[in-house]
């Protein structure tokens, strides 16, 4: 084979493998494949038009993300956080995203007080709408860029893989419509961070955690096999 051909061929394969990545998990996230459904490379294979090799490693890469499940001779499935996961997860949180609050005021400005009232407008829109993804995305984002403000990357990115397995929580246990959080706890944090008040601010986001640790009800509903070809229409490459 042509060496120039194999040079060329190797990003668009890791194109590829990153774009079913994201399709996978988004879907998991927005709980259109709830926990515990199974995601078999077979079919997975087949709507995305890649081989059972390449979804294999794109199962590996969820899984050590704790996205996914992989059961030895039984194959992968969407994870589904135990009681005590789901408690550390928001406890996880709550530390980290607490602790990170004197560089957030320091460092927090009128752009990035309107770019969080933006979020919370569209998060409040699609609460409205009933529209369950979208509101698990936007109350995700709200968190993540409030710590963005800080400016530390490294507690931005575990904050981004902790709201993505606190996906999984409210999927798992959360009660019906119970799509991401509060959008007036969301409105509180940003006028106490306007008002630079880090201690009601401290205390409020604390409270936030609080609530959604409460509204979880510990009983898991049964779940049926996603319908991937519709779930993942137009990934095929023609």
């Amino acid at each position: 084979m042509n060496t120039e051909h194999c040079l060329q061929a190797a990003p668009a394969l890791q194109d590829k493998d990153e774009t079913i990545y994201q399709a996978l998990m988004t879907a998991i996230v927005e709980h259109q494949l709830p926990p515990g459904s199974k995601l078999p490379e077979e079919a997975l294979s087949d709507v995305f038009a890649v081989s059972r090799t390449g979804i294999r490693k794109v199962l590996q890469r969820l899984a050590a993300v704790q996205m996914v499940s992989l059961k030895p001779k039984r194959g992968a499935y969407v994870a589904s956080p135990t009681v005590e996961e789901a408690q550390a997860i928001f406890r996880t949180r709550a530390l980290l995203e607490v602790a990170n609050l004197p560089d957030i005021i320091a460092r927090c400005r009128a752009p990035h007080l309107a770019a969080l009232e933006r979020i919370i407008q569209l998060e409040q829109q699609v609460h409205e709408a009933y529209d369950g993804p979208a509101a698990i995305r936007y109350s995700a984002d709200f968190h993540i860029q409030l710590q963005a403000i800080s400016g530390n990357s490294v507690i931005t990115d575990m904050v981004t893989r902790l709201c993505q397995r606190s996906s999984l929580v409210i999927a798992t246990w959360g009660a019906p419509w119970r799509q991401g959080c509060r959008c007036d706890d969301h409105q509180q944090l940003v006028g106490l961070l306007r008002d630079k008040a880090l201690q009601p601010l401290s205390d409020a986001l604390m409270r936030h955690f609080d609530h959604i640790v409460a509204s979880l009800r510990f009983e898991r509903d049964g779940v049926s096999l996603p319908d991937f070809s519709r779930l993942f229409a137009g990934y095929k490459e023609p």
